[in-house]
This record gives C-alpha cells, sequence and structure tokens, in this order.
C-alpha cells in the first residue's frame, strides 16, 4: 500500500489540504482513504446511546453499522497507542492512503505551513519531509509549493508514491 504524509504545527492547513488532496486525487480516478492522529482523547460515538453502553460495559471492540457505513471502535483499556503501522493493516486495499500527522515517523510527508501562525518550519530538520505547501515563498533546500494549488501538489505526491 502506498502512503503519503501531510504534517505541520497546529493551524498550519493540515485537514483543509487533505481534504483538497482527497477529492483531486479521487477525482483522477484513484482510491484514498486517510488516517489522522488526534494528540488527545476522541469519541465517535454518544453517551447514551446503545454502542456506548456496549462499550461502557466493557466491550473490547464494538462495530456498528448500518446500510451507508461501519465503524469499528476499539478501546485500549490496558495497551499502548497502536503504531502507524499496525493501524494500517487495519485498512482495506486502496491506491493511496494519505496520512495526517504522525510526523514523526518514516514515512514520506509533505508539510503544510502558513505564515501567520508564526511556527517555525519542520522541514529543515526532517529528511522525511520531501516539500512544503506553504502561503508564503520559502527558500529551502526542496520543492516549495502554493498551499492552494492542490493539483501541483498531489502531482508531487502521485509521482512521489509512483502512480
Amino acid at each position: 500500500m502506498r502512503i503519503y504524509g501531510v504534517v505541520g504545527w497546529k493551524n498550519a492547513g493540515k485537514t483543509g489540504l487533505m481534504e483538497r488532496l482527497v477529492t483531486e486525487i479521487t477525482s483522477r480516478g484513484f482510491s484514498v482513504s486517510t488516517v489522522k492522529h488526534a494528540h488527545h482523547t476522541f469519541d465517535v460515538d454518544h453517551e447514551g446511546k446503545d454502542s456506548h453502553r456496549h462499550r461502557v460495559a466493557g466491550a473490547s471492540e464494538v462495530l456498528l453499522a448500518s446500510r451507508n457505513r461501519f465503524a469499528l471502535m476499539h478501546e485500549l483499556r490496558e495497551t499502548e497507542e497502536p503504531s502507524l503501522t499496525e493501524l494500517l493493516t487495519k485498512l482495506s486495499p486502496v491506491d493511496l492512503v494519505l496520512i495526517e500527522g504522525y510526523k514523526r515517523d518514516a514515512h514520506s510527508k509533505i508539510e503544510a505551513h502558513r505564515a501567520e501562525t508564526g511556527n517555525e518550519l519542520i522541514a529543515p530538520d526532517d529528511p522525511t519531509i520531501r516539500a512544503v505547501a506553504s502561503d508564503v515563498r520559502l527558500t529551502i533546500d526542496r520543492p516549495v509549493f502554493d498551499l492552494n494549488n492542490t493539483a501541483q501538489i498531489a502531482d508531487f505526491i502521485l509521482s512521489e508514491v509512483g502512480l
């Protein structure tokens, strides 16, 4: 499975870039899945719903299904957070998996950067970042794309992964 990451500091434009890339790349006929790392507790379930009640009762996994989608919730009660490699094995085969976050993992990435955040670039100290998508001109030792030029960024990523 081909994977490519989108990283950056908070409010750098990662999620918007991911959304646009999924739309652009799928419009070209490729199948895409995404993985998003959350640095905090999150819940896709709601208190009082049957599936939430199953989890609270102690179920290790709850699979919630309808005719439109299914969600498998796996409780990490006494275990460590699974690695990205382990999580990728849970996905069905697709042409490309876009990964938001996991900036310390070894896969190739593009950094999203917005000047207004005032954050330094991650790229200069991270060789896994192969390019930067920014809202300002930058001078660094790798390609820099306009953060809003989704087609050009998609071309770069697809070339990088051989699609």
